[in-house]
């Protein structure tokens, strides 16, 4: 068997493997694929590739010069001043490519060396009243993103120390600064006596690097640990507005049923969370669950908030004016989101389109049965007596009464179109809501709310002025009260929003709602799923 010598490169390496490479009766297919995946040109390619670089590297090479791009722009500019030949026109077309420029680039980065922030010296004025140990130089790089971390000052020494590390930010990537730490100087700058707001304004005004002196914490806090607790807003937030917040730059705006994970809970009053979806990485301070109540709770004692019960509740049972509506079919409950956004016939409709995978529960009533009417087609017809006693062992969702005959969706009804694999559209009353959210159930709860616009009038006497609007009649006031007040106290329990203009482009919407309901990933209580 030939032996390699010391300089033998990788390419004979692999060409002398290849070449010792047998036939073999049991292997024949194993050796067949070592054949040719050692004779492959690319592989032999980068193996003298390989040897080159090694090679380089062994002899210590140095640039010849550190601006190849200047050289090449001079080069340029000296072929377009001159009367231009065929060589020369395409060594200009070939310094002109953009390739060829960033290869030159990235030469002349490499050549200078130039990986990293340029940063100034350490300051050699250090306090000498502080130990080596005791003071901490801190130089953090950052872009135009905040510091991530907010300060206060200290009750009894007066001092000005850190409060939090905002997970994500660059003061938590750094790992050098800690809750608890003193901070002394920003840039060079004291800050001993100067108020914490004017020196987060310097913190954020900084660009580039800055460099902090640190006094540390005589017993670093653990590091954050990660947490992966999701939750959905039930209320909009806007840190601006917050005068309770420590830090408004630090806060975090979210819109009511956005997803956010909350990163970090060890402030009881101040957590720190990421929108789920947002490229941010850096986390904000938003109020926690009991500190939102407790102040909630405190608002409506004081008056300034309005509490649900001082709410006017809409309506619900309205009679129908219309003769030949059969108006037991819109009894107390079968208003779907607010008044005005009957949804009766956009259920059927749907259904209708699709009955092998939509279905709706049918209702149970005490008025007699019509000549037309058939027994669980439209209704389930029972007794006064049977009704109450179903009522009494709480198997409705939610029941009624219109001219003295009761009407109720019961649970036992919605589980029948649930158990023959269909979904089961239901409006029902937003009360309701808590009874149906459940693992059992696991509703997707569609608002649908008419849409109110106010009518416009021009006056007759000036044609050319601007068109007016005028004020809403009662029947769209009370509308749009109902709408509110859903929006108000049920609005946390939404999933989607439609907006019913017209029955056909109701129905357009919540088919595209569906559809996405069928295709798309959902967030849901994790309750659910365990």
């Amino acid at each position: 068997m030939p032996v390699l010598s010391e300089d033998s490169g990788l390419h004979e390496t692999l060409a002398l493997l290849t070449s010792q490479l047998r036939p073999d009766s049991n292997h024949k297919e194993e050796m067949g694929f070592l054949r040719d995946v050692f004779s492959e040109k690319s592989l032999g390619y980068l193996m003298k590739i390989h040897e080159k670089l090694r090679y380089y590297e062994r002899q210590s090479p140095t640039p010849v010069l550190h601006s190849a791009v200047a050289l090449a722009e001079d080069v340029m500019e000296e072929l377009q001043a001159a009367s231009v030949h065929s060589d020369e026109r395409e060594l200009l077309q070939l310094l002109s490519t953009p390739h060829l420029r960033a290869m030159l680039m990235v030469h002349d980065t490499v050549a200078q060396k130039n990986f990293d922030p340029v940063l100034p010296p350490l300051p050699d004025n250090i306090d000498e009243d502080f130990d080596e140990e005791s003071v901490k130089i801190v130089r953090l790089v950052k872009n135009k993103e905040p510091l991530g971390a907010t300060i206060r000052r200290d009750e009894h020494s007066g001092a000005v120390v850190v409060a939090r590390i905002m997970r994500g930010g660059a003061a938590d990537r750094s790992g050098l600064v800690h809750v608890g730490d003193e901070l002394r100087e920003v840039n060079g700058i004291t800050v001993l006596h100067k108020r914490p707001d004017e020196i987060s304004q310097i913190l954020a005004q900084s660009q580039g690097s800055i460099t902090l002196k640190i006094i540390p914490a005589t017993q670093e806090e653990d590091r954050l640990k990660d947490s992966k607790v999701f939750m959905r807003a039930l209320f909009h937030y806007n840190p601006r507005e917050d005068r309770a917040i420590p830090c408004q730059e630090a806060g975090l705006p979210f819109q009511r049923r956005q997803v956010l994970e909350v990163v970090s809970q060890d402030d009881p009053t101040w957590w720190q969370a990421k929108r789920v979806g947002d490229t941010n990485l850096r986390a904000g301070l938003i109020p926690s669950k009991q500190f939102q109540e407790r102040r909630l709770s405190y608002r409506r004692a004081t008056g300034t908030l309005p509490s649900p019960q001082s709410l006017r509740k809409p309506p619900y049972d309205q009679p129908c004016d219309k003769e030949t509506c059969d108006c037991e079919g819109y009894f107390k409950g079968h208003y779907v989101g607010s008044l005005g956004a009957r949804l009766h016939e956009l259920k059927q409709k749907v259904v209708a389109e699709n009955p092998q995978h939509f279905g709706v529960a049918i209702p149970h009533t005490t008025r007699p049965r019509k000549s037309h009417e058939k027994e669980g087609v439209e209704y389930h017809f029972v007794s006064k007596q049977a009704f109450e006693a179903d009522l009494h062992h709480n198997k409705f969702l939610e029941h009624g009464e219109y001219k003295e005959n009761l009407y109720g969706t019961s649970l036992d009804a919605i589980q029948a179109v649930m158990a023959k694999n269909k979904v089961c559209l239901v409006d029902v009353e937003p009360d309701a809501l808590q009874q149906l959210r459940t693992s059992e159930f696991k509703p997707y709860v569609i608002f649908v709310k008419p849409a109110i616009q106010e009518k416009r009038k021009t006056p007759p006497t000036s044609p050319a002025c601007e068109d007016t609007a005028a004020p809403l009649d009662e029947e769209q006031q009370e509308m749009a009260a109902s709408a509110a007040f859903i929006d108000q106290h049920y609005g946390h329990l939404v999933d989607s929003v439609l907006v019913k203009e017209d029955l056909q482009s109701a129905h357009s919407q919540l088919r595209v709602l569906l559809e996405k309901l069928s295709k798309d990933i959902h967030w849901v209580p994790i309750s659910w799923v365990r």
